[in-house]
């Protein structure tokens, strides 16, 4: 076997090779497993639900389910996002739940093998470590990968 096509069936097994959607958000740049992603749509306005925390925008209609919206920014401790007809929404499913995630922008589908993925610092704080799982050296830049998983606690709008 010749050394393309050993590359070529690691990328179909996926034994060390993930692609990530990457995606900014206050002005930073993310990612996160690219088969979470249900589909990437524009921003549409979420109804405000009483109550909820502070990093839940609201509701949207998707297809006659409802789905919550998640600034992620907020979450991720960032400045809160003011949504824009510019932004997107990605429609992900985090553990049984379907949620929408508001970012600026998807910027890029990486393929990356889990040897280039460098685990988050020790000087990180542990709430930092508990949503950014790992970090993606890119050219000049560092993508975070973000702990999906981690976005809504337990139990949380379900």
């Amino acid at each position: 076997m010749t050394q393309a096509q050993q590359i070529d069936t690691r990328e179909h097994h996926g034994a060390a090779f993930k692609e990530y959607v990457a995606f900014r958000t206050a002005g930073q740049d993310f990612c996160f497993d690219i088969m979470k992603v249900r589909e990437i749509r524009g921003w549409t306005e979420a109804t405000i639900l009483p109550h909820a925390p502070s990093y839940v925008l609201g509701v949207i209609n998707l297809r006659g389910s409802v789905v919550p919206i998640v600034d992620l920014a907020t979450r991720l401790g960032l400045p809160t996002t003011e949504p824009h007809a510019r932004h997107v929404i990605i429609i992900a499913m985090v553990n049984t739940q379907i949620i929408g995630l508001l970012v600026e922008a998807v910027s890029d589908i990486l393929g990356v093998g889990d040897d280039i993925v460098q685990s988050t610092p020790d000087v990180a704080s542990e709430t930092t470590k508990s949503f950014i799982s790992g970090v993606i050296p890119k050219d000049s830049k560092m993508i975070r990968l973000v702990d999906i998983e981690k976005i809504l606690p337990a139990g949380e709008l379900e």
